[in-house]
């Protein structure tokens, strides 16, 4: 048989090395398509249940923000400003919001545990005692010999040895008791408890479903006005996925504050995302919960000098400072360690004002 017949060995070798090159080659190719469309996946945990001043997230969620920067963001209600952090740390969640003095107590003691801060938000402190208009507490130093209540995570009970401190008040004379979130106002206007802690806003509203009105029946001794000018609420994400993911930490902050900027220009449109979480919800009342936290707890004069989002070293030092000082913390966290602001867009890409929606 004449030897043309039979393939020759080297055209043989190379058809097969074609299919096997071939081969590989769709499997990269379908490979860089899948790493091309895959989502890091983040769970944030809130501060609270669903509301008004949390509309941003929704937004940022609801319109693909996220997920334009590569993310797959599970948004969960939360159970207190305080409670956040340690579910971060835990590893829990990647990201969460909540007060950022709660934050820098785990810093002093656990480190190498402790979230870090990307995203300030509520820059005014909001924390409050509140008492009934009629009530003879007219001055921290009058809680001495009373009691005062609040939920065991409330960010104003937390804080409160630093308070006692700032304000002269002997803690130990101060009867502390813990209730439900739900229990706090009901407690105080039945007299079962002295005062209350709390947020200004959540405990103006939680009154206001109660038939009160906060402005007549109720009075506010406020953490600010007692020397205590503290940073609340911010956003943070745990320190192992800041290192290993920080092209994700840049896209999540680079949308959230874009979906910031959306609600301050359009609060319905911030509250419409809202009620699509929690279709229950008095859209009226979470849209005025919106207007008062933006009135009341992000609307520090320093916004207009470093906008927002970013936080001024030297305040934040003092802060620090006085939640170890106050609390016999073990270490005290530099700035840097509590809060990073290599995530922030620039400066002009971030709102200067909070208040162009009440205007």
């Amino acid at each position: 048989m004449p030897l043309s017949l039979f393939p020759r060995p080297r055209r043989l070798l190379g058809f097969r090395a074609f299919h096997v090159f071939r081969t590989f080659a769709a499997a990269g190719l379908a490979l860089a398509a899948a790493c091309a469309t895959a989502q890091v996946p983040v769970k944030l945990v809130l501060n609270w249940k669903y509301e008004g001043p949390q509309a941003w997230f929704f937004v940022a969620q609801d319109k693909g923000y996220f997920k334009a920067e590569g993310l797959d963001v599970e948004i969960d209600q939360g159970e207190g400003s305080a409670a956040s952090i340690p579910k971060v740390a835990a590893g829990a969640y990647q990201a969460g919001f909540g007060d950022l003095n709660a934050l820098i107590d785990l810093a002093s003691k656990r480190p190498a545990d402790a979230p870090v801060a990307v995203y300030m938000l509520y820059n005014t402190p909001p924390f409050t005692l509140v008492v009934k208009q009629d009530s003879p507490i007219r001055s921290p130093k009058d809680l001495e010999g009373k009691t005062v209540g609040g939920p065991a995570n409330d960010g104003a009970l937390k804080l409160f040895p630093a308070f006692a401190k700032i304000a002269k008040v002997d803690a130990s004379k101060v009867n502390i008791t813990n209730m439900a979130p739900n229990l706090r106002e009901q407690m105080l206007t039945r007299g079962q408890i002295d005062a209350a802690f709390g947020y200004v806003t959540t405990v103006s509203f939680s009154a206001k479903a109660m038939g009160l009105d906060p402005a007549k029946d109720l009075r506010f001794i406020r953490y600010g006005d007692h020397g205590m000018d503290l940073y609340s609420n911010a956003v943070f994400f745990s320190r192992a996925f800041v290192k290993d993911n920080p092209k994700a930490v840049q896209g999540f902050v680079k949308a959230l504050n874009r979906a910031v900027k959306e609600v301050i220009a359009d609060p319905d449109m911030g509250i419409d995302h809202v009620m699509k979480r929690e279709p229950l919800l008095k859209r009226e009342v979470e849209k005025e919960k919106l207007f008062a936290t933006l009135r009341n707890d992000m609307s520090h004069p320093e916004v207009a000098r470093i906008g927002l989002g970013d936080v001024d070293d030297a305040r934040l030092k003092k802060g620090i400072d006085i939640v170890v000082d106050a609390n016999q913390l073990p270490r005290t966290p530099t700035p840097a360690e509590v809060f990073d602001r290599g995530f922030l867009p620039a400066r002009a890409d971030r709102p200067s004002r909070t208040l162009n929606a009440l205007n």
